[in-house]
Order: C-alpha cells, then structure tokens, then sequence
C-alpha cells in the first residue's frame, strides 16, 4: 500500500512519540476523544469563529491517529475503541483547541 498524503508519516510518528513519552498501555475496550486542531488558512476569517470543513478528513486523522496509537502500545487493536468523539477546529476556537496545530488525544479504559 502507498499513503495517499505525505504528511500522513510524519503525523503518525509525532503522534507515536508522544504516546510512547505517555507511557500508558490499555488492554481493554477503550473510549476516546480526539480534538484535532488544523491551521487556519490565510483568507478565513480572522475576528470569528468559523468551522475547519475541508480536507483533511476527519475519518483519515482518526484513522492515522489510531495506527500511531497501536504502534506505541497504547491501545492493543483500534477495534477495542468502542466509543469516539472527534472533533476538527482551528486554532484557539473552541474546548481543547491547541495554540498550534496538533491534536489532544485522550485515552480511557471502559470498564464494565
């Protein structure tokens, strides 16, 4: 298989990385919540706050994000996430939004 993106490598080791400096490794069923915030483009509005609707796909972060994840230990297989929350935004519009371009991932074990 060849990735579609370039910047799909890079995103997946960053995202490895930071999870390996995290440390945690869940063995479970597991929820998450993912905020992703894109750069802005230049021509958007800079005095409102406006919706990230273009590429990249929300699907192909999460799907990138996930095979980062596995790779790193923190999850087993990205079929035991049985709950996702996920979010597109730029930056400093809305909860979690990062300064920079980036993503907040957060991790839980689903307990029964």
């Amino acid at each position: 298989m060849v990735e579609s993106s370039a910047k799909v490598k890079p995103w997946r080791e960053a995202v490895k990385w930071a999870a390996l400096e995290n440390g945690t490794a869940i063995k479970g069923p597991v929820a998450m919540e993912i905020i992703f915030t894109l750069p802005k483009s230049k021509s958007a509005p800079k005095k409102r706050v406006t919706f990230p609707d273009r590429k990249p796909d929300v699907d192909k972060l999460v799907r990138s994000t996930f095979d980062a994840l596995v790779s790193a230990g923190t999850i087993e297989d990205d079929a035991r996430v049985v709950s996702l929350y996920t979010r597109k935004v730029f930056p400093n519009e809305g909860q979690h939004s990062l300064k920079v371009p980036g993503a907040m991932i957060f991790v839980a074990e689903v307990k029964s």
